[in-house]
């Protein structure tokens, strides 16, 4: 009987904590404003999913704050990262929506000596999209398929980031002929640029996310996908007969550096907060980031947009990150070698 008492006792002053917790979170953010900012330039993929989470956000947030967008280009989205990281309020206020490289880029990155955050400190909030990276060409390119990129240079847009280091370890992984013109703001500037003539192609970009903001590309026959850029593929591009990047070689060491680098296809749309954020704001982040990804009317209107949405959570986020950085130096390291030719 008193271990019962005891028991119930326990569970009661657990429940009033629990609710005093939710009572707290949702007075701080009753009547604010919280900015997401988003690693990329408005239009693209990483922008119209953030929007999305930011709209259907708000009502499963404690306090029901107004959720507002800021985009922050920029260093592949480690402009923005940083900027969450070390300069924005940490007192739960600001969500960052960076590009997946950000994450991994202190690792592999040629630049890393001048991140100026760490990925590992995040209070992840969790992915909104899980993507298989493909590189496309137009229909009147050269190049037909990708057994002749290692005879033909194909010339491909990059705007950094995926679209940068993806192709550059096929060029220094697998020897593929490819000649970069850099400096676009975002996948949307490279799209316009392949409309034009300007570039024949793309690499590192979700399959999804090409399939959502350019339809017409599909539809007039305009490009054709010549691999995919992950360890597994798309089901629909593996029975098109789409060949998988890591299948031209038998290397060992250099299939694991192709698991770290496609890695970012796991966790395409990350979201997180700045280290030291109180514990209670990120659970309540978690709990609505979830709940507005199971939202009905939040998964319509990714239907609507051609969005998938496979979302991870926050814990399984961190978790996952934990695990690439405890790869060994030595892999990293030659994977960062082959990410810093030209």
């Amino acid at each position: 009987m008193r271990l019962s008492i005891a028991c119930t006792l326990a569970v009661s002053i657990l429940s009033s904590q629990c609710a005093s917790a939710q009572g707290a979170v949702a007075d701080f953010y009753r009547g604010k404003q919280v900015t997401m900012v988003v690693g990329a330039s408005a239009g693209g993929g990483y922008d119209l999913y953030a929007r999305l989470v930011a709209r259907f956000m708000s009502k499963h947030i404690p306090g029901s704050p107004n959720v507002i967008v800021q985009n922050m280009p920029g260093a592949s989205g480690n402009t923005a990262a940083a900027y969450v990281a070390n300069v924005a309020a940490k007192d739960g206020s600001v969500i960052g929506a960076p590009q997946a490289g950000s994450l991994v880029d202190q690792l592999v990155s040629a630049n890393a000596a001048q991140i100026k955050h760490d990925a590992r400190l995040f209070n992840y909030i969790g992915s909104a999209n899980s993507e298989v990276f493909t590189c496309i060409v137009r229909a009147d390119a050269p190049i037909k398929t990708f057994d002749e990129i290692f005879a033909k240079e194909a010339i491909l847009g990059s705007s950094g980031g995926t679209t940068r280091d993806m192709p550059m370890a096929l060029k220094n992984l697998l020897g593929a002929k490819i000649r970069f013109v850099q400096g676009y703001a975002g996948t949307r500037e490279v799209g316009l640029a392949m409309d034009s003539g300007e570039v024949q192609g793309l690499c590192g970009m979700g399959w999804t996310s090409i399939q959502s903001q350019r339809q017409d590309w599909f539809e007039k026959k305009m490009v054709r996908v010549l691999v995919q850029e992950s360890m597994s593929g798309d089901p629909g591009l593996n029975a098109a007969g789409v060949p998988l990047s890591v299948a031209y070689t038998q290397d060992a060491e250099k299939k694991q550096m192709f698991e770290l680098l496609y890695s970012q296809g796991v966790f395409t749309r990350p979201f997180f907060m700045a280290p030291g954020v109180p514990k209670e704001r990120v659970e309540a982040m978690r709990t609505a980031f979830t709940k507005a990804l199971s939202d009905p009317l939040a998964i319509a209107e990714a239907e609507r947009q051609r969005l998938v949405i496979t979302a991870i959570s926050g814990a399984d986020l961190e978790a996952l990150v934990k695990k690439l950085y405890a790869i060994p130096k030595p892999v990293i390291d030659k994977l960062k070698t082959a990410l810093e030719g030209d």
